[in-house]
C-alpha cells in the first residue's frame, strides 16, 4: 500500500487544508458576528461565541489526530477521526433548524462550503476503506495459493 499510501496521504492533505478552510471561515463568522445568525434559545451570545470557537478547535483537533494516524499507516483510526471531524461541516447545517441566516451571500456559502467538505472526507474515508479491504483479500488469497 506504499503508492497507495503516499497517494492517499497526498489527497488528505487536500482534503484537511480544503475542509479546515471553509469551516475555518464559516465558525470565524460566526463567532464573531454570532447576532446576524437565528438564536439558539437559552443561549446567550457570549455562550453561543464561546461555544462556536471552540468547537470549530475541537473539530481541528480531530483534523490532526486523523493526519497524524494516516501518516503512521493507523487507517482505521485516521477514518474514525476524519468522520468525527466531518461532523464539522455537517453542524453548520444545523443553522437551518432556528431559521435562515441573514448573512451576506460568501458568508451564506461557507454553509453549504462545510457540507460539500464532509461529503469529500466521506469519499476519502470510503476510498481508504475500500483500498484497506481489497489490500486484505489479497493477501489473503495469495497466502492460500
Amino acid at each position: 500500500m506504499d503508492v497507495r499510501h503516499e497517494r492517499g496521504f497526498r489527497i488528505l492533505r487536500w482534503v484537511l487544508l480544503g475542509s479546515l478552510l471553509t469551516t475555518g471561515l464559516h465558525y470565524a463568522h460566526n463567532t464573531i458576528r454570532a447576532e446576524d445568525y437565528p438564536p439558539v434559545e437559552g443561549m446567550s451570545l457570549l455562550a453561543t461565541r464561546i461555544f462556536v470557537g471552540a468547537g470549530w478547535f475541537l473539530f481541528a483537533a480531530f483534523a490532526l489526530l486523523a493526519f497524524v494516524a494516516y501518516q503512521r499507516r493507523r487507517y482505521w483510526a485516521a477514518n474514525a477521526y476524519l468522520l468525527v471531524f466531518s461532523l464539522s461541516g455537517l453542524a453548520s447545517l444545523g443553522h437551518f433548524l432556528f431559521g435562515v441566516p441573514d448573512i451576506p451571500a460568501f458568508w451564506f456559502a461557507t454553509i453549504f462550503t462545510d457540507l460539500l467538505s464532509s461529503l469529500v472526507v466521506w469519499a476519502f474515508v470510503v476510498w481508504v476503506a475500500v483500498g484497506i479491504r481489497t489490500e486484505a483479500a489479497a493477501r489473503a488469497e495469495a497466502l492460500s495459493a
